[in-house]
């Protein structure tokens, strides 16, 4: 989700005209710059975006370290660093405008659309240079490719939706901490003894407010084999009212109601439920591997109380981000892209082992199980280089890693936050009226969300 605390998170994701390009070169490249974006001494200067705001003060320092030690190891290039992301409402006014950086910030939302509407460079022939760029994992490779398997970007981060929960609490429940619930069932099951403790305990809690409870429920009905929307004859529709859909809603309505281990006090969203967990009175909600340092570091919390495991089912709701190219951008502006990318964000273990320590050194959580870019030995050597420097119990997170690898995660769906508050009100029912009538909230909700869908190309 778009704006979703954490990780990536969410924390939830053009071209210059030929004048207006010449014009930022000159300014970035100096006087003697060609089309190229090379200076009279073979220096290519390339506007990147992605620099953290001045109230990041650390991460911001960081970056500019990283900025100067890549322009010294690679004296050809120089990095005109910018701050922001990718903001949808924006993009296009930039692209018009010739503001769109040569190596630009997405998340896995947009490139489909952007490759579509061809805003963003084909990379194809040059992406077999870039170190380790075989041994990303194909699932978010995937996502920078069209149908004819073009690649236009390289994937820097990701995250799924998992299954965080209190392990003393799952101790105290006669559970066993080191083997957290891996059906719906076992969920239920779980939450009803974690209950039962009473003095305010929880079992499980979910949003139903801010977006985030369509967020939620979207993760739900993945999980149950469903989709939320579907492409049909060139057009998409809406799909979440069908069998996936009303097992996830007669899930959440019987915890809620029929075991009553959902508590009380709903319309929740994601502080709200952090603050259930940080207080130690939640058994378990479904987050990202983000949410663990932010419930640490806000209630004084420690790391050792938490577990994660994946999310029950067979798919759950991710995304991530990315860089992709600017589609006026030189070959040699790509080439010089594409190094900065690698170097920066798909780190050698030699630049992964350095940066670790950093981190360490700086108080910021080294051993979580996500962001995984890589597949086979290259993430092996990585996750070794984690657990050299690891701060946090990573014996914790392998539930999550073992069986996450086994559960297909899914992309946001077009019109994601649209979405998203249609079914914040079928949540809300759900949660707040015990006698809701799943059938016609879901009938009702596709209704507005094919409306939604219908302005999609």
């Amino acid at each position: 989700m778009v704006g979703m605390p954490g990780i990536s998170r969410r924390q939830v994701l053009g071209s210059a005209t030929a004048v207006a390009l010449s014009l930022a070169l000159t300014a970035c490249g100096g006087s003697g710059s060609s089309p190229s974006g090379k200076d009279e001494n073979g220096v290519v200067t390339i506007s990147v975006n992605g620099m953290p705001a001045k109230t990041q003060a650390l991460d911001r320092q960081n970056f500019m370290e990283d900025v100067k030690a890549f322009e010294k190891s690679h004296p050809k290039i120089r990095i005109d660093a910018r701050e922001g992301q990718m903001d949808p409402k924006t993009f296009a006014a930039k692209l018009a405008g010739g503001q769109l950086e040569d190596v630009y910030y997405v998340y896995f939302t947009d490139p489909a659309g952007l490759i579509q509407r061809r805003q963003a460079a084909d990379i194809s022939e040059y992406v077999a240079d870039v170190p380790f760029h075989k041994d990303i994992d194909p699932a978010l490779m995937k996502v920078f490719k069209d149908g004819e398997g073009k690649t236009y970007g390289l994937p820097t981060g990701n995250y799924s939706l998992g299954l965080l929960y209190n392990r003393s609490l799952f101790a105290k429940a006669g559970l066993d901490p080191d083997k957290p619930p891996a059906t719906w069932e076992e969920v239920r099951t779980a939450a009803k003894k974690i209950s039962a403790l009473g003095d305010g305990t929880v079992g499980y809690a979910d949003y139903s407010k801010n977006n985030q409870g369509g967020w939620h429920l979207t993760s739900w009905i993945y999980s149950m084999g469903g989709d939320v929307a579907t492409r049909q004859d060139g057009r998409w529709r809406a799909a979440f009212d069908s069998e996936a859909g009303h097992k996830a809603l007669q899930a959440l309505h019987d915890m809620r109601w029929t075991d009553r281990s959902m508590g009380t006090r709903q319309l929740l969203e994601i502080a709200d439920v952090q603050k259930m967990m940080g207080s130690g009175k939640l058994g378990m909600y479904m987050a990202g591997p983000d949410n663990i340092p932010t419930i640490v570091k806000q209630f004084e919390r420690e790391y050792e109380e938490y577990g994660l495991t994946a999310l029950p089912g067979t798919a759950t709701l991710g995304g991530g981000d990315g860089f992709m190219f600017n589609p006026k951008a030189s070959p040699e502006k790509i080439k010089a892209g594409l190094q900065w990318v690698q170097w920066k964000y798909l780190r050698s273990p030699e630049r992964e082992a350095v940066d670790s320590k950093r981190a360490k050194d700086s108080g910021v959580p080294i051993g979580l199980p996500q962001p995984r870019l890589f597949a086979g030995d290259a993430q092996a050597e990585i996750d070794r280089i984690h657990g050299r420097y690891a701060n946090t119990p990573v014996e914790n997170y392998q539930p999550f890693i073992e069986r996450n690898a086994l559960v297909e995660t899914k992309v946001e769906p077009p019109n994601a936050q649209q979405l998203y508050t249609i079914l914040d009100g079928v949540m809300q029912s759900v949660l707040t009226k015990e006698d809701a009538d799943i059938d016609a909230l879901l009938a009702e909700a596709a209704k507005k969300a094919d409306t939604v869908l219908a302005s999609v190309k």
